[in-house]
């Protein structure tokens, strides 16, 4: 498969390039900065340099064409203000999504927040950015032309992956390695059977690509 990832320099996209390579799959990372690149050519992925904010869809387009699936990995990142809130998390999103129907993928997979919802309250910036997240995946799931799979990791941590997870539409609040996040990705992109489903994920008792199969309704 040739798949490509927005915001292929986040820490989860780095893991998932990583074990995406690792199976013989064709990874295309975009990133905003030429100084990323090296890490993502160390993780097997093809660095390609756009800045989602500022591209246009038939740019992106040209990026995605002939994948066979692309996965939403971007984020304005914990230190950016409100504004990138509405640029990144949801404005890329977006836009990425377009592009995705404008070139022919199907296969959309996002990487979304526990508890995003369009109409979180409150103004904090991290209320902000549970909105954009929110908004972003509601107007995913309005496009009939994507195959789309939202995954809801809990607290992420840096903590060495188990390879056990829950994985549910409500798996209740907990923590996940972002080495399992990106587990459950590979398996996501390859089970197209999850289509249309809104997931949960935090740390569990079932190996990913059991708690993928048992979503997938296999």
């Amino acid at each position: 498969m040739r798949i490509v990832i927005a915001g292929g320099h986040s820490r989860i996209a780095l893991r998932l390039e990583r074990l995406l390579a690792g199976r013989g799959d064709e990874v295309a990372g975009i990133v905003r900065r030429a100084e990323q690149a090296e890490d993502l050519r160390a993780a097997g992925a093809e660095p390609v340099v756009r800045d989602l904010e500022s591209a246009s869809v038939e740019e992106v387009a040209e990026l995605l064409r002939g994948a066979d699936a692309a996965v939403f990995a971007a984020g304005a990142g914990a230190g950016s203000g409100v504004a990138r809130k509405d640029t990144v998390d949801k404005g890329a999103a977006v836009l990425f999504a377009d592009a995705a129907v404008r070139a022919g993928v199907r296969r959309f997979v996002v990487v979304s927040s526990m508890g995003a919802d369009p109409d979180h309250p409150g103004q904090e910036v991290f209320d902000v950015y549970q909105r954009a997240k929110g908004e972003a995946d509601a107007y995913v799931r309005g496009l009939d032309s994507l195959d789309w799979t939202i995954l809801r990791p809990g607290l992420l941590t840096d903590d060495p992956g188990t390879g056990l997870v829950r994985l549910e539409a409500r798996t209740g609040r907990g923590a996940v390695p972002r080495d399992d996040v990106a587990a459950v990705l590979a398996e996501l992109v390859d089970t197209p059977a999850t289509a249309g489903l809104t997931l949960e994920l935090i740390g569990g008792s079932a190996p990913v690509s059991v708690a993928v199969k048992s979503v997938a309704g296999n």
